[in-house]
């Protein structure tokens, strides 16, 4: 069964939270990644996090301090269309080409296409590969034929 629950959380609106969470987030970017964190609940109780987890928390609270709002969701949650194509940063009609031409696999729900998350992770994490490839081969020709050591000089933007 495929879990759809998300949770979105957006940065605090009172100033006095704001500061607590830009503390936060300067305490747990001060702190590194070594040792270990715990957790104390409102109880008193204690629980050691697991470094994935650690490292979540700081992103989480980083990206609160700067304003921005996180989501948090199941590797498996299924996205619509449009919240596949705003993830990617593009329109709902290319998302939706990408999806026809079996670049991203989905589902059909009814007569709606749903998009696991996890296969717009894979299709981001390909696609920044192929970018990176053909950087690579890019820097590798142009030290072949020489390119990359000439130098324009008193080269004029606007």
């Amino acid at each position: 069964m495929t879990t759809t629950l998300r949770h979105t959380v957006l940065p605090p609106s009172e100033v006095g939270d704001n500061a607590q969470v830009a503390a936060l987030a300067d305490l747990l970017a001060s702190t590194g990644q070594t040792g270990h964190a715990k957790l104390i609940g409102p109880d008193g109780a204690e629980v050691e996090l697991p470094a994935e987890l650690y490292r979540l928390i700081r992103e989480v609270a980083e990206a609160l301090a700067q304003g921005k709002g996180v989501t948090v969701a199941p590797h498996d949650a299924l996205l619509t269309t449009q919240e596949a194509a705003d993830l990617l940063g593009i329109s709902r009609p290319t998302l939706v080409r990408l999806l026809t031409d079996d670049e991203i696999p989905y589902e059909l729900r009814g007569r709606h296409r749903r998009v696991r998350l996890a296969d717009v992770v894979d299709y981001l994490d390909r696609m920044r590969a192929d970018r990176r490839r053909a950087l690579n081969e890019m820097t590798r020709l142009a030290h072949q034929d020489g390119s990359d050591e000439i130098v324009i000089e008193d080269l004029q933007t606007r």
